[in-house]
Protein backbone atom coordinates (compact mmCIF):
# COMPACT_ATOMS: atom_id res chain seq x y z
CA UNK A 1 0.00 0.00 0.00
CA UNK A 2 3.17 2.38 0.54
CA UNK A 3 4.39 1.94 -2.72
CA UNK A 4 1.15 2.31 -4.14
CA UNK A 5 0.43 5.25 -2.53
CA UNK A 6 3.94 6.86 -2.94
CA UNK A 7 4.47 6.17 -6.55
CA UNK A 8 0.54 7.79 -7.10
CA UNK A 9 1.22 10.80 -5.23
CA UNK A 10 5.29 10.70 -7.12
CA UNK A 11 3.85 10.39 -10.74
CA UNK A 12 0.99 12.93 -10.22
CA UNK A 13 3.35 15.28 -9.28
CA UNK A 14 5.96 14.60 -11.50
CA UNK A 15 3.26 14.52 -14.50
CA UNK A 16 1.92 18.16 -14.07
CA UNK A 17 2.83 20.84 -16.27
CA UNK A 18 4.90 17.70 -18.71
CA UNK A 19 4.13 17.91 -22.63
CA UNK A 20 1.88 14.59 -22.06
CA UNK A 21 -0.57 16.81 -20.32
CA UNK A 22 -0.09 19.12 -23.33
CA UNK A 23 -0.87 15.76 -25.57
CA UNK A 24 -3.72 15.14 -23.88
CA UNK A 25 -5.24 18.42 -24.04
CA UNK A 26 -4.87 18.49 -27.85
CA UNK A 27 -6.24 15.03 -28.54
CA UNK A 28 -9.33 15.98 -26.08
CA UNK A 29 -9.91 18.79 -28.73
CA UNK A 30 -10.60 16.23 -31.50
CA UNK A 31 -11.40 13.03 -29.78
CA UNK A 32 -13.70 12.29 -26.76
CA UNK A 33 -12.52 12.68 -23.45
CA UNK A 34 -12.94 9.49 -22.16
CA UNK A 35 -11.50 7.99 -25.70
CA UNK A 36 -8.24 9.56 -24.74
CA UNK A 37 -8.09 8.45 -21.11
CA UNK A 38 -8.33 5.16 -22.00
CA UNK A 39 -5.73 5.84 -24.59
CA UNK A 40 -3.57 7.02 -22.00
CA UNK A 41 -4.14 4.33 -19.23
CA UNK A 42 -3.41 1.63 -21.61
CA UNK A 43 -0.24 3.09 -22.98
CA UNK A 44 0.78 4.14 -19.09
CA UNK A 45 0.02 0.62 -17.97
CA UNK A 46 2.41 -1.07 -20.45
CA UNK A 47 4.60 1.59 -20.27
CA UNK A 48 5.01 1.52 -16.45
CA UNK A 49 4.83 -2.28 -16.55
CA UNK A 50 8.17 -2.35 -17.93
CA UNK A 51 9.69 0.37 -15.79
CA UNK A 52 8.71 -1.00 -12.52
CA UNK A 53 9.92 -4.41 -14.17
CA UNK A 54 13.64 -2.87 -14.76
CA UNK A 55 13.31 -1.32 -11.10
CA UNK A 56 12.34 -4.58 -9.40
CA UNK A 57 15.22 -6.14 -11.42
CA UNK A 58 17.95 -4.01 -10.12
CA UNK A 59 16.55 -3.26 -7.02
CA UNK A 60 16.79 -7.13 -6.38
CA UNK A 61 20.20 -7.08 -8.40
CA UNK A 62 21.37 -4.72 -5.56
CA UNK A 63 20.11 -5.41 -2.60
CA UNK A 64 23.12 -5.44 -0.67
CA UNK A 65 23.89 -1.90 -1.69
CA UNK A 66 20.25 -0.54 -0.43
CA UNK A 67 22.14 2.66 0.94
CA UNK A 68 23.75 2.98 -2.30
CA UNK A 69 20.58 2.80 -4.36
CA UNK A 70 18.63 5.16 -2.16
CA UNK A 71 21.47 8.05 -3.03
CA UNK A 72 21.60 7.41 -6.14
CA UNK A 73 17.50 7.60 -6.22
CA UNK A 74 18.03 10.95 -4.16
CA UNK A 75 19.77 12.16 -6.97
CA UNK A 76 17.68 11.20 -9.73
CA UNK A 77 15.11 13.10 -7.99
CA UNK A 78 16.76 15.83 -7.51
CA UNK A 79 17.30 16.10 -11.09
CA UNK A 80 14.20 15.40 -11.83
CA UNK A 81 13.16 18.42 -9.93
CA UNK A 82 15.80 20.36 -12.00
CA UNK A 83 14.18 18.82 -15.42
CA UNK A 84 10.96 19.68 -13.82
CA UNK A 85 12.16 23.59 -13.26
CA UNK A 86 13.36 23.20 -16.84
CA UNK A 87 9.69 22.99 -18.27
CA UNK A 88 9.06 20.51 -21.11
CA UNK A 89 6.71 21.74 -24.12
CA UNK A 90 5.50 19.85 -26.93
CA UNK A 91 7.02 20.31 -30.08
CA UNK A 92 5.36 21.92 -33.15
CA UNK A 93 6.03 18.14 -34.18
CA UNK A 94 4.45 16.61 -31.67
CA UNK A 95 1.41 18.99 -31.80
CA UNK A 96 0.75 17.81 -35.26
CA UNK A 97 1.28 14.41 -35.05
CA UNK A 98 -1.51 14.68 -32.52
CA UNK A 99 -3.77 16.76 -35.08
CA UNK A 100 -3.35 14.26 -37.96
CA UNK A 101 -3.76 10.93 -35.85
CA UNK A 102 -6.91 9.37 -37.52
CA UNK A 103 -8.73 6.01 -37.15
CA UNK A 104 -9.29 4.67 -33.74
CA UNK A 105 -9.12 7.56 -31.30
CA UNK A 106 -8.03 4.99 -28.35
CA UNK A 107 -5.46 3.06 -30.36
CA UNK A 108 -4.11 6.51 -31.65
CA UNK A 109 -3.56 8.80 -28.39
CA UNK A 110 -2.09 5.23 -26.64
CA UNK A 111 0.34 4.69 -29.25
CA UNK A 112 1.25 8.58 -29.43
CA UNK A 113 1.57 8.00 -25.24
CA UNK A 114 3.71 4.72 -25.93
CA UNK A 115 6.26 6.69 -27.81
CA UNK A 116 6.30 9.75 -25.99
CA UNK A 117 6.49 8.08 -22.55
CA UNK A 118 9.95 5.87 -23.45
CA UNK A 119 12.29 7.43 -21.61
CA UNK A 120 10.34 10.27 -20.31
CA UNK A 121 10.52 11.10 -16.84
CA UNK A 122 7.82 9.41 -15.35
CA UNK A 123 9.05 6.30 -16.69
CA UNK A 124 12.72 7.25 -14.90
CA UNK A 125 10.68 8.16 -11.31
CA UNK A 126 8.69 4.37 -12.16
CA UNK A 127 11.73 2.75 -12.48
CA UNK A 128 13.42 4.48 -9.83
CA UNK A 129 10.72 4.25 -7.68
CA UNK A 130 10.65 0.02 -8.60
CA UNK A 131 14.33 -0.10 -7.24
CA UNK A 132 12.97 0.25 -3.51
CA UNK A 133 9.50 -0.30 -3.46
CA UNK A 134 7.26 -3.37 -4.07
CA UNK A 135 6.48 -3.61 -8.03
CA UNK A 136 2.68 -4.38 -8.23
CA UNK A 137 2.10 -1.02 -5.88
CA UNK A 138 4.64 1.28 -7.55
CA UNK A 139 2.71 -0.04 -11.11
CA UNK A 140 -0.51 0.59 -9.90
CA UNK A 141 -0.10 3.85 -8.06
CA UNK A 142 2.17 5.31 -11.24
CA UNK A 143 -0.33 4.49 -13.37
CA UNK A 144 -3.06 5.96 -11.71
CA UNK A 145 -0.72 9.02 -11.00
CA UNK A 146 -0.17 9.71 -14.68
CA UNK A 147 -4.06 8.91 -15.93
CA UNK A 148 -5.11 11.37 -12.69
CA UNK A 149 -2.87 14.21 -13.80
CA UNK A 150 -3.52 13.97 -17.59
CA UNK A 151 -7.23 13.45 -16.96
CA UNK A 152 -6.73 16.76 -14.43
CA UNK A 153 -5.47 18.59 -17.41
CA UNK A 154 -8.07 17.57 -19.83
CA UNK A 155 -10.74 18.83 -17.85
CA UNK A 156 -9.19 22.09 -16.69
CA UNK A 157 -8.68 22.50 -20.34
CA UNK A 158 -12.69 21.74 -21.13
CA UNK A 159 -13.99 23.92 -18.53
CA UNK A 160 -11.47 27.05 -18.60
CA UNK A 161 -10.80 26.51 -22.28
CA UNK A 162 -7.08 27.66 -21.49
CA UNK A 163 -3.66 26.55 -20.16
CA UNK A 164 -3.35 25.59 -16.46
CA UNK A 165 -1.29 28.16 -14.73
CA UNK A 166 2.00 26.59 -15.74
CA UNK A 167 4.96 28.62 -13.50
CA UNK A 168 3.22 27.83 -10.24
CA UNK A 169 2.78 24.30 -11.24
CA UNK A 170 5.99 23.43 -12.52
CA UNK A 171 8.02 25.34 -9.01
CA UNK A 172 5.47 23.15 -6.67
CA UNK A 173 6.15 20.04 -8.72
CA UNK A 174 10.10 20.59 -8.98
CA UNK A 175 9.72 21.65 -4.67
CA UNK A 176 7.98 18.16 -3.79
CA UNK A 177 10.55 16.18 -6.44
CA UNK A 178 13.40 18.00 -4.40
CA UNK A 179 11.86 17.28 -0.97
CA UNK A 180 11.56 13.27 -2.04
CA UNK A 181 15.04 13.69 -3.47
CA UNK A 182 16.27 14.80 -0.02
CA UNK A 183 14.33 12.07 1.89
CA UNK A 184 16.19 9.43 0.36
CA UNK A 185 19.72 10.88 0.14
CA UNK A 186 19.28 10.87 4.14
CA UNK A 187 17.85 7.61 3.91
CA UNK A 188 20.75 5.85 1.59
CA UNK A 189 23.24 7.98 4.30
CA UNK A 190 21.63 6.24 7.46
Amino acid sequence: MYAFLLSTAVIFVAELGDKSQLMAMTFATRYRARDVILGITAATAIVHLASVGIGALLGDAFAAHQGTINIAAGVAFLAFALWTLRGDELTDEESQKAARARGLAVVAVGTAFFLAELGDKTMLATITLATNEGWFGTWLGSTLGMVAADALAIAAGVLIGRNLPERPIRYGAAALFAIFGALLLLEGLR
